[in-house]
């Protein structure tokens, strides 16, 4: 095989506040890095040992420069990054207050990645590659919406997993509907579907307005619970994986909901961790390990970032992944 993973959605530049501990409007410098869910994902499976491919666009910017030579030497395949001209590559902003307090900014107004052609996806050679991920906020605008169904479709018809993480972002979407249709339409073709709580009650409950404080309340989970093992049933995804921060993670099939705890840390940055959770996810089902074990594998993925300052720079080893696990209580 070629690659061991080809992850499709959005790429761009993350700007960090050096400044851990102050407000935003205090920070006197920013971290550089890449960032964007399935690009986060993708350097995830390369520092674990593996060889992703990245389907995405970057504009003719010298932002899309930096973007491409920060995932070449991330050990990331980019031969199939196209590049917009008259576009600009989007950045995204953050400030850094643990334990709870990430305020995120995003510049996406007319962003590249959007523009990633299906023509390009037609042209990627499926059948050299053992996995394909798919951004869900892949399916929000432009022709990137089609290009991340087609890419499904083209993987499941190469026998190839898929796996989508609904990585749900508000503000690229009209209204809180038009994700849950999106999301539903294209699981046919999903095989694995990786989510919070948040993510996927929006996507399946069809809330007509942001939850209060992004959180389900706990009289839904069980409803909640209930639909996800709905969609596990005929076509479509076989698992759905719960991502839960420090509580852990839940695997579900149509007649099992299994929780795997997760690994009590000191948290410096919670961003990127669901990134890293899925390339342990990834990983862990290419090597051969077990759900359980891929999810407990995961769980050290995302606990090993939050305690680093950082998106993608902070992905672990496997070396690292396994010290942890080996030196954690239990």
């Amino acid at each position: 095989m070629t690659f061991d993973l080809v992850s499709l959605g959005r790429a761009n530049l993350d700007l960090y506040s050096q400044d851990i501990g102050a407000d935003f409007e205090d920070a006197t410098g920013f971290d550089a890095m890449v960032g964007g869910s399935p690009t986060n994902i993708a350097i995830g499976v390369a520092r674990l040992g593996l060889r992703p491919s990245l389907l995405t666009a970057v504009g003719d910017d010298r932002t899309g420069g930096f973007v491409l030579r920060s995932l070449r030497n991330e050990g990331v395949d980019t031969s199939h990054v196209h590049r917009i001209p008259g576009k600009l590559t989007s950045l995204a902003l953050l400030g850094v207050k643990p334990p709870s307090d990430f305020p995120l900014s995003f510049y996406r107004d007319d962003p590249a990645d959007i523009y990633l052609d299906p023509s390009v996806v037609e042209a990627f050679p499926f059948g050299e590659v053992r996995s394909a991920q798919v951004s869900g906020n892949a399916l929000s605008r432009g022709p990137c919406a089609q290009a991340a169904v087609e890419a499904l479709r083209r993987a499941q018809a190469a026998a190839v997993p898929t796996y989508m993480d609904l990585d749900l972002r508000p503000t690229e979407w009209r209204t809180p509907e038009a994700y849950g249709e999106a999301i539903r339409g294209a699981m046919p073709w999903v095989d694995v579907v990786l989510g919070t709580e948040e993510e996927f009650f929006a996507a399946l409950m069809q809330p007509n307005e942001p939850l209060s404080h992004g959180k389900v309340p706990v009289d839904l989970r069980p409803a909640l619970v209930a639909e996800i093992q709905s969609l596990l049933i005929g076509d479509g995804p076989a698992v759905a994986i719960l991502k839960q921060g420090p509580v852990g993670a839940a695997l579900v099939t149509a007649d099992t909901h299994t929780s795997i705890p997760g690994f009590p840390v000191d948290v410096v940055n919670t961003v990127g961790a669901g990134d890293s959770f899925a390339a342990g996810i990834i990983r862990s089902r290419i090597v051969g390990l077990s759900w359980t074990e891929s999810v407990r594998f995961a769980n050290a993925c995302g606990a090993i970032v939050v305690t680093r300052h950082g998106c993608s720079s902070a992905m672990p080893s496997v070396a690292e992944v396994e010290a942890f696990i080996a030196a954690s209580p239990g």
